[in-house]
């Protein structure tokens, strides 16, 4: 017999086939030995879910419980009083009005079997219904940043440098306050022996962080002899399977809480030689953007007055 404590055991051979697939954009990372969904821990399995999956959830336990409890009633006839004999939808019926802890009188427990078994489910309706209400809450109540982030990130030419560019725009009708920006990059490398390797390096931004964040803002992050995308072109790009990611965390004041946000993009969504198109106008006294065209981009022909760059977009708007 195989000692339990081997590393070969089987207990452990099955943790290591389990594995969890992460998604972030385009990019995906894949975990071994861990599961996707851990029903040990069933708060997070919630939470974690999408809206679709956690109603989905929601009504397959709520079907499930009532069937376990009908089931209970049926098996032992006439536990129910005025129900049918032999009926399951009856008993499926008198399982749903106990559960939501309504009864319309009609049907009852009719024996000690049947009472005990109305008030298991009745104490299982109050718990569910406390569960479920949190969790809800708890769903309804995450606060979420709310940005708008430009389809590509684009290298174009600023004060005669080559430049990283993301521009990013406020999507709420408040203004956000202290927001902190972190651009980081994914790159496919080779070590000593030709292993290659996923490493990832962070980008120095000209400016990650602002007071006010108000309509939109533009990460930049030069291509120099510093950064490790100095030199890269397109082909290089995507040889080197480049994915960049940006995080933002910020202070909504309305919310009065923190606020977080993530995005990535692949190698081939980098637009060497293009810009973004001014978005920002004055009207009057008023500055204004259209959050519409924060991805739109046009070649770029340099930082020239003529060229149409407009230099408030280093600044948040």
């Amino acid at each position: 017999m195989q000692d339990m404590r081997d590393p070969g055991s089987r207990p452990e051979r099955a943790l290591s086939e389990k594995a969890a697939r992460v998604r972030l954009g385009s990019y995906e990372f894949k975990k071994k030995g861990v599961s996707h969904f851990d029903l040990r821990d069933p708060y997070h399995f919630a939470v974690a879910l999408s809206w679709p999956q956690f109603l989905s959830a929601l009504l397959a336990l709520y079907l499930a419980v009532n069937l376990l409890f009908a089931t209970l009633f049926w098996v032992a006839p006439g536990s129910v009083a005025n129900a049918r004999p032999n009926s399951f939808a009856d008993v499926l019926f008198f399982s749903i009005e106990t559960l939501g802890t309504v009864g319309y009188g009609e049907m009852y427990p009719a024996t000690p079997y049947g009472r005990v078994v109305a008030a298991a489910e009745l104490l299982s309706g109050l718990a569910l219904t406390a569960i479920l209400t949190g969790l809800a809450f708890v769903r309804f109540s995450r606060a979420r940043a709310k940005l708008v982030f430009a389809r590509n990130p684009v290298v174009a030419m600023h004060l005669a440098k080559p430049t990283l560019m993301l521009r990013i725009g406020n999507g709420r009708a408040s203004i956000l306050m202290n927001v902190a920006a972190k651009l980081n990059v994914l790159l496919t490398e080779e070590t000593a022996t030709g292993k290659p390797i996923r490493r990832a390096q962070e980008l120095r931004l000209e400016r990650a962080h602002v007071p006010l964040f108000p309509l939109t803002w533009t990460l930049m992050h030069v291509l120099d002899e510093r950064s490790p995308l100095h030199g890269y072109d397109a082909a290089r790009a995507i040889e080197a399977q480049a994915h960049i990611f940006v995080t933002l965390e910020a202070w909504d004041p309305t919310l009065a809480t923190i606020v977080h946000d993530i995005r990535s993009y692949g190698p081939a969504d980098i637009r060497f030689g293009m810009r973004y198109a001014d978005v920002v106008t004055v009207e009057g006294s008023t500055v204004a953007a259209d959050l519409g065209r924060i991805g739109e981009i046009e070649r770029d022909v340099g930082d020239s007055p003529e060229s149409g760059w407009s230099e408030r977009e280093e600044e948040p708007q």
